[in-house]
């Protein structure tokens, strides 16, 4: 466990619990908003919730899984 980590742990728990962006981005110091937009985007949970309300009524969510000839050319990358 590092100060980063323990940092970044905190202010996306805090992005979870719905405290505004802004007011994080104050409690940690950052001198704009950018800088605390990457926790926006490491935030799983949250990137699924709001990607479950973009569905078409009908559609059931799944999680894209590569197959072996893929995942093969990836790895000799």
């Amino acid at each position: 466990m590092s100060p980063h980590v323990l940092r970044h742990t905190s202010a996306v728990h805090l992005l979870q619990a719905g405290v505004d962006l802004s007011v994080i981005a104050l409690w940690l110091g950052h001198e704009s908003l950018e800088s605390t937009q990457a926790y926006i985007s490491s935030d799983l949970t949250q990137k699924i919730k709001i990607l479950e309300k973009t569905l078409p009524i009908n559609a059931k969510p799944t999680t894209f899984k590569p197959d072996d000839r893929l995942m093969e050319f990836l790895k000799a990358l």
